[in-house]
């Protein structure tokens, strides 16, 4: 059953494991609650750095916060379209499937990035290394997939008979 499936695949679904429900309870407190969603842990160093360096008001905070939820959930909707197509094991095979996924690794890994770099602005160390860890995750995995080899079509050969029998001789 799992003879053909790719490394970046596998890995990609694990990866969709993690951030699908994580990143979707965050995107959701933030949507129920802008201003307190965005000051919990995964998004304070944003929070912090807006409201220090940029002095930004009330409403435009809480756009800021439903814009963060909205690049989350574009995230989560791209490892949820890599695991739909994960499914068929013609895409699996054919790495049709690798586009979503390189999206979803793409646009994660810079949210994880710029919110790395803002907590380390703001002094945010636990922020900080969450912000690193889910950073390296996206990272190693965009790593597999750039260095793994495209999907080589199984030929089946076929012998003839009358060839069998004589290179058994």
């Amino acid at each position: 059953m799992f003879s053909n499936w790719r490394i970046s695949s596998f890995n990609g679904a694990l990866l969709a494991a993690y951030f699908i429900p994580v990143w979707t309870l965050i995107a959701f407190n933030i949507m129920v609650s802008p201003i307190h969603g965005l000051y919990e842990r995964p998004s304070v160093s944003i929070a912090l750095f807006a409201s220090d360096h940029w002095q930004l008001a009330k409403m435009t905070t809480v756009r800021l916060a439903w814009l963060l939820a909205l690049a989350r959930m574009t995230v989560v909707a791209f490892f949820a379209i890599f695991l739909a197509m994960l499914v068929r094991p013609s895409f699996r095979k054919s790495g049709a499937c690798n586009e979503a996924l390189g999206i979803a690794l793409g646009l994660g890994s810079v949210l994880c990035f710029v919110s790395m770099l803002m907590a380390s602005k703001v002094g945010e160390v636990e922020a900080l290394r969450m912000h690193a860890a889910e950073l390296l995750m996206l990272l190693g995995t965009t790593i597999v997939m750039a260095l793994e080899r495209p999907a080589q079509p199984r030929v089946a050969v076929s012998v003839p008979a009358g060839q069998l029998s004589l290179q058994q001789s």
